[in-house]
């Protein structure tokens, strides 16, 4: 079965019969081999003419490039007056064949030498857009920040400039004693960093959180997460931080660094919904946005949506990759082969892409030849015209926004389930997702997630049959199979609510009562349970605010205890706080409680001190019976 990225080539004659069509197809074959041959020969006269001319050459057969499909319609025209048999695609072959690549000043100036390139955040993101030449300073000109330019096989930029953000690193001493950039905006521009999807009164946090912040950072702080190893609680508060609607820092001007910064954070957990989401808020204009959600849509499968955006947005400017992957999208095949041909003949396109471009354009080239080799970080553009050429990449050892692919449906039902187990750990998906998923049909065979499939259906059904006895057993080897997964929490908000309406006894009670307290019912769930041991009367305390004064012997819980006994701010955050600088106390003590989870209970017991402090209670109260039943340490 064809998959869904591949179309058709049309290929020369395919169109038409008779003597018009033949002449057609014989102008679109030697035009092509005109253009490369054209374009070869530029390049190599070009590399003996010094570094300021190929500089120039380059620049300018960028330039054209970059517009070539809107600038070269008029010659188009004019020729097809003239032989009314020569159809758009020879025709365009022609015109560049004829010399369109030397028409200077059009458009904007092609990606420069890698060094020039800015760093991006997600160092896996696509080079799917130009950058433009540094400004007299070495800093962006702002048309087109394209980072993480680079090969297309890795999506990497080089190792100098910017970073995606605003901010440069290694400018060496000269440039650090000069005085700070000073930013400039329209007088009266809203700045995009202020856009979010929960309001205040969701998300519960004050309008003017990041007061007297500034932007760099909070970036700084929010590039320092390690959001992957935060607990669910924590996690989940990160979660409504990065998606809230809040008041921009004072400094924040219209690039939107603050956004930026947020997205990629989303990003690096997976949750490509919600950052396309608040890419949709923010529009297409800032060209560091177009390339995230570019990717975004890369990796949902919804792809065609921004290769309009592209076609449809001059300042957007394409490298010849994502021009030729948009072209073929569209179906324009011929226009899609001469910017490869371009792109490699002036050195746009390395030899790694070009083979893999080819390949796309036209299956016919793969057949009796090896597998190409796989880069060991693909871009999600390399990652899916692998997949267009019958070449898959499995997304295990990929970061975790590359498993969304998985979840297409002509994707295999095991690939599909590690998937969503993968991004449920994060909080990337519903719990819903996974269990409907789980329950889809019968296990296909044993050992690892069809154990775990195994398991929860077999809890499912006992649930439904109401069947305590059967319950009892499924529920011990559920968990026990889950908890090795680290797959708790999604279980928990599976199962939890249903399993507090079965009387259970013994080892599964107890199993359901852990499983409750680790749902969002575990108020409810504590005042109903009975605690025969220490550590279950430490979670019903913590759970209804009962720890008194007595000392514990396990020192988690003791420090647990210490934070929600201590009062106010604690010290080592109490200068952000005074200072107006709130959202950047809570991300410090989000960092805290990661490193105190982790066995620095002095940290441990400032985070939930800090967090009861703002008033976010509930958090701290699921983040510490989190840290007793889950206990991951290290």
């Amino acid at each position: 079965m064809r998959h869904p990225l591949r179309r058709p080539m049309c290929r020369p004659g395919a169109a038409g019969r008779g003597p018009a069509a033949g002449l057609a197809a014989g102008a679109a074959v030697e035009a092509k081999r005109m253009a490369g041959r054209n374009a070869r020969r530029m390049a190599g006269r070009i590399a003996t003419a010094g570094p300021a001319a190929k500089t120039a050459a380059k620049t300018a057969a960028g330039t054209v490039a970059e517009t070539v499909l809107e600038t070269v319609l008029e010659t188009v025209a004019r020729m097809q007056v003239r032989s009314p048999a020569l159809t758009p695609a020879p025709a365009l072959a022609l015109a560049l064949a004829l010399g369109v690549f030397a028409a200077p000043g059009i458009g904007r100036a092609q990606q420069g030498p890698p060094a020039q390139r800015p760093l991006s955040a997600i160092d896996w993101l696509s080079d799917s857009l130009s950058v433009p030449p540094p400004g007299p300073d070495g800093t962006d000109t702002g048309a087109g920040t394209g980072a993480g330019a680079g090969t297309g096989t890795g999506g990497h930029g080089g190792h100098g400039g910017h970073d995606g953000t605003g901010s440069t690193h290694d400018a060496g001493p000269a440039r650090a004693a000069l005085p700070a950039e000073v930013e400039t905006s329209p007088i009266g521009a809203a700045s995009p960093d202020g856009i979010g999807l929960l309001p205040v009164s969701v998300s519960g946090f004050s309008r003017n959180l990041w007061g007297q912040s500034r932007t760099a950072d909070i970036v700084q702080r929010l590039r320092r997460q390690r959001a992957t190893d935060m607990y669910p609680a924590v996690r989940g508060l990160y979660y409504r931080l990065l998606l809230a609607e809040l008041d921009p820092p004072a400094d924040a001007g219209a690039q939107g660094r603050l956004l930026l910064a947020r997205i990629d954070a989303l990003l690096e957990l997976g949750a490509l919904q919600q950052a396309r989401a608040l890419l949709s808020l923010s529009g297409t204009a800032n060209p560091e946005l177009f390339r995230r959600a570019f990717d975004i849509a890369l990796l949902l499968g919804t792809e065609d949506e921004q290769c309009a955006v592209l076609r449809n947005t001059p300042r957007l400017s394409p490298t010849f990759p994502a021009r030729v992957f948009c072209l073929a999208r569209g179906g324009d095949w011929q226009a899609a082969s001469l910017s490869l041909e371009t792109g490699r003949a002036l050195g746009f396109i390395d030899d790694a892409e070009a083979r893999l471009l080819e390949r796309f354009l036209d299956p016919a080239l793969a057949e009796d030849q090896p597998r190409l080799p796989p880069p060991e970080t693909p871009s999600p553009l390399v990652f899916r015209l692998f997949e267009a050429i019958g070449e898959p990449m499995p997304t295990t050892g990929l970061p975790l926004a590359f498993a969304w692919a998985d979840l297409d449906a002509n994707t295999g039902w095991r690939a599909r389930i590690e998937a969503a187990e993968r991004l449920s750990r994060t909080g990337a998906v519903d719990a819903n997702l996974l269990l409907g998923l789980y329950e889809k049909r019968k296990p296909a065979a044993s050992g690892g997630v069809w154990e775990r499939l195994r398991a929860v259906q077999a809890l499912s059904q006992a649930l439904d049959d109401y069947d305590a006895r059967a319950v009892s057993d499924a529920l011990v080897r559920a968990w026990a199979l889950m908890k090795d997964a680290e797959l708790e929490i999604p279980f928990a908000n599976m199962f939890g609510h249903r399993l507090s309406a079965v009387s259970l006894t013994g080892a599964a009670a107890d199993l359901a009562f852990e499983v409750g307290m680790l749902g969002p019912e575990y108020r409810h769930v504590a005042r109903r349970f009975s605690p025969h041991d220490e550590r279950q009367r430490f979670l019903v305390a913590v759970a209804l605010g009962r720890l008194g004064d007595t000392a514990l012997r396990d020192p988690f819980q003791e420090a647990i205890r210490k934070g929600f006994r201590a009062e106010g701010v604690p010290v080592r955050l109490q200068s952000l706080v005074d200072s107006g600088r709130g959202g950047e106390a809570l991300l410090r003590a989000l960092s805290l409680f990661t490193d105190g989870a982790n066995g620095d209970l002095a940290k441990l017991t400032d985070a939930i001190a800090y967090l009861r402090a703002a008033g976010l209670d509930d958090t701290a109260r699921r983040a510490a019976i989190e840290v007793v039943i889950l206990a991951r340490r290290g």
